[in-house]
């Protein structure tokens, strides 16, 4: 805040990795704080290979905006299918978690609905409890949403289809998103821009705004005034 660290390092004799000027939101702003860091590692020795696996993240970045910029394309029919309901998301692994965590934000600020998201196997020791009663509501609110991947554990791919088995009777429906890509940052990026056009597809189809947030400037501007 304020460029105080920035100054620090200055002070310290530190490199300091400038963000762009301009980014209208965090959430906008994945590629410039995440990909600047990667390729310092690279410089210092500490991720050979980063370049190329940008690249790989950039080239699969390209083939899905095309997929995902015509008429009708799967992020506007998913968007159509969550509709109403609450979503949740579902990933495996430290990859897939990241992913549905963002998924769930970008519902959040950009469709501004609520939605949720855990990882596998962690919601097999909890969250599928959950599911024993009030079916009758729950398949009238929830839709379940798998984030897949290509580099899951072996053992965590299972958990999928058995999840799903518990619960197809009790949620509206369940779908899948499989990321594409070489490598697990173009697959990472991948399922992140995917999200963002379903929750923006989302945010469209109820004439919502996805840009400011008035919640959260409401929580900002109380707390401002706090003492």
């Amino acid at each position: 805040e304020g460029g105080e660290l920035a100054r620090l390092a200055e002070q310290w004799g530190g490199a300091v990795l400038r963000v762009p000027q301009g980014i209208p939101m965090p959430r906008a702003g994945i590629g410039a704080l995440s990909i600047p860091p990667l390729l310092a590692l690279e410089q210092m020795g500490l991720f050979p290979g980063a370049a190329g696996w940008i690249s790989a993240a950039v080239d699969q970045l390209a083939r899905r905006r095309d997929q995902l910029s015509a008429a009708n394309n799967v992020a506007d029919r998913l968007a159509r299918v969550i509709g109403r309901t609450i979503p949740l998301f579902y990933g495996a692994g430290p990859l897939g978690a990241v992913a549905a965590q963002r998924w769930k934000a970008d519902v959040n600020e950009n469709a501004k609905a609520p939605a949720f998201a855990n990882r596998v196997p962690e919601l097999c020791h909890n969250e599928v409890a959950g599911w024993g009663q009030h079916g009758d509501v729950t398949r009238q609110v929830f839709t379940i949403v798998n984030l897949r991947h290509d580099h899951e554990h072996p053992h965590l791919g299972p958990r999928f289809a058995l999840v799903d088995s518990l619960v197809e009777e009790v949620v509206a429906t369940i779908n899948e998103v499989r990321a594409e890509g070489e490598g697990p940052l173009a697959q990472l990026l991948d399922l992140m821009l995917y999200g963002d056009l379903v929750s923006l597809a989302m945010a469209d189809h109820e004439g919502v705004d996805p840009g400011p947030i008035a919640a959260l400037m409401f929580i900002k501007d109380a707390l401002a005034g706090s003492p």
